[in-house]
């Protein structure tokens, strides 16, 4: 089950609680669940608001910048140079979920090096988390997978996306995402994407170049976060 499939079953939930009109936020995975919300469901999204954005440089054109500014494209490469190596548990999780389910699920100081490097790598905090968040808030984090032993399940995203087509790990919605889009572009997040190739494939009516603030926005900055999110709905009720 890849986002496409997520985002119909969230659809039908929403639809069944009664909701005919609602909002869509999210980032990482989220952002593109909610972004399939918004292409296959448009009648229903009021607005599509996102903290991390998937756009690609214009396909249709000779100019693989495809009006990007010199500013964007430095910061852009220089996110990615920071990254470096650090998808390899992508990969893992795409390609052998369950082996490496079995050793988180047995080792509680495994799973908490699993996911708090990831906190150390994309937070905005220098390279040390505890900047950032309190010791309880971590291991909140990592009890909501030991507890429910569902670090397996949530690896296995990763490979049945991985599956679903050749295009990729994420595959996004063919076309142009109509429904009026927020973006937050927080300055330490995975992809910084020109504001360019985010307009040639949404409808963004609202984009906010953040201060400070990591992939893990809501969690990491949930003062700007929320206050982004007011705003861009404010002119949407």
């Amino acid at each position: 089950m890849g986002p496409q499939q997520i985002a119909d079953i969230n659809a039908q939930l929403m639809a069944r609680l009664g909701y005919e009109r609602y909002g869509a936020q999210g980032g990482d995975w989220g952002a593109a669940v909610s972004t399939w919300i918004a292409a296959r469901h448009p009648q229903h999204v009021a607005g599509l608001h996102l903290n991390m954005v998937f756009a690609g440089p214009p396909a249709d054109s000779d100019d693989p910048t495809g009006g990007a500014t010199p500013e964007e494209l430095a910061r852009m490469q220089a996110r990615q140079a920071e990254l470096g190596d650090g998808f390899a548990y992508a990969a893992i999780q795409g390609t052998k979920p369950q082996t490496l389910g079995y050793g988180l699920n047995d080792s509680p100081a495994g799973l908490a090096g699993w996911i708090v490097e990831k906190f150390q790598s994309w937070c905005d905090c220098s390279g040390n988390p505890e900047t950032i968040f309190t010791k309880d808030q971590l291991l909140t984090n990592i009890m909501l997978y030991w507890v429910t032993g569902t670090a397996t399940s949530a690896a296995r995203l990763y490979y049945e996306s991985s599956r679903q087509s050749a295009a990729g790990l994420i595959v996004m919605p063919e076309g142009r995402v109509e429904v009026p889009t927020g973006v937050a572009l927080f300055p330490e997040e995975l992809i910084l994407p020109p504001r360019a190739w985010v307009e040639r494939q949404f409808n963004l009516t609202h984009w906010t170049e953040m201060p400070r603030g990591g992939h893990f926005a809501a969690f990491e900055q949930p003062e700007l976060f929320v206050e982004d999110l007011r705003t861009f709905y404010r002119d949407l009720r």
